[in-house]
């Protein structure tokens, strides 16, 4: 049996679904799809503290379906402009797990991946595999991925 580690970059799913779709993503019908293709050993989701109710509904529902949710404050800058990503630590959490996994599955759109797609296919021999929505996925990070799974119908609620 396969052990897959999953990586979950969550603004950037939420806004990639809502640009493209208007809906959000599903992250149970996710999580049944990939625990019927290997044992899920790691999954971490990302995401931004707001502090809002309904935010802390949807982080509860994460952890219930078997993600560790790790959270960084918002931060508004002075101009206005707004900083919370994620992109660092997912790169440490997925180099640390790397090593464990047949498969690492990224949910991310941004293309600052790529790289980090390449070296664990090279490098550490796992599949590299990337979900997204086709339409706002970098090209990098498609082309980088050994298996790109585009974010449908099917993956909405």
């Amino acid at each position: 049996m396969k052990k897959i580690a999953i990586f979950a970059d969550v603004q950037n799913i939420y806004y990639t679904c809502r640009e493209a779709y208007g809906r959000q993503f599903n992250y149970r019908k996710l999580w049944q799809r990939l625990q019927s293709q290997g044992e899920i050993v790691t999954a971490y989701a990302y995401a931004i503290d707001r502090g809002d109710q309904q935010q802390q509904k949807f982080q509860d529902a994460l952890k219930h379906i078997g993600f560790e949710v790790k959270l960084k404050p918002f931060i508004q800058r002075s101009d206005g402009s707004a900083k919370g990503d994620w992109d660092v630590g997912i790169t440490i959490d997925v180099l640390e797990a790397a090593p464990d996994a047949d498969i690492i599955v990224l949910l991310s759109g941004d293309g600052d991946f790529a790289i980090l797609l390449d070296k664990l296919i090279h490098s550490y021999h796992c599949e590299a595999w990337a979900y997204g929505v086709p339409s706002l996925t970098a090209h990098a990070l498609i082309n980088a991925a050994s298996r790109f799974q585009a974010i449908e119908q099917d993956l909405l609620q």
